[in-house]
């Protein structure tokens, strides 16, 4: 498995795995293991909501101490990391994915998407999956980031929220 398979999985699923929104934190932790609190969750205690635990580069949104969200996070022009669970074999990775290349794998699995118009607008662009409902996020490359084609789209994050 690779990180593109496990990009068009959680595109066509809204999963990863067992991994899926709704989950407790109890049994989130269980598959990946404790996660990291964001600071406000350290200082207000853990029942505020809408903060994330990571895990290297998966963040999970928490809400009722419940998945709400699932993000990847990705640096294009960077080596990044994910649990096992996510991307087994795997201790870190190529972070660098174009638009198009996702693109071409979503039409290849048959995944159905559609342009994000609240999140497509100057340097940015944005796609949904359907029926998964599953965001990716696209921009131009920043400044120091050592990436093959400067004036193109590469993904930033990918991310599954339910309310």
């Amino acid at each position: 498995m690779n990180l593109m398979d496990v990009l068009v999985g959680f595109a066509q699923t809204g999963r990863i795995g067992s991994l899926q929104c709704g989950l407790s934190l109890a049994e989130a932790e269980q598959l990946l293991g404790p996660g990291r609190p964001h600071p406000a969750i350290l200082m207000k205690g853990p029942d505020i909501d809408g903060y994330p635990y990571s895990w290297d580069g998966l963040k999970l949104v928490i809400t009722q101490r419940a998945v709400s969200g699932i993000w990847i996070d990705l640096w294009p022009g960077s080596t990044a990391k994910l649990p096992p669970l996510v991307l087994p074999d795997s201790e870190s990775f190529e972070a660098t994915v174009l638009r198009e290349d996702l693109i071409r794998a979503l039409d290849e699995a048959g995944c159905h998407h559609e342009v994000n118009g609240t999140l497509t607008f100057g340097e940015q662009s944005s796609l949904t999956t359907r029926p998964a409902d599953v965001c990716a996020v696209f921009s131009l490359p920043g400044r120091g980031q050592p990436v093959p084609h400067r004036d193109r789209h590469y993904l930033d994050v990918i991310h599954k929220h339910v309310t």
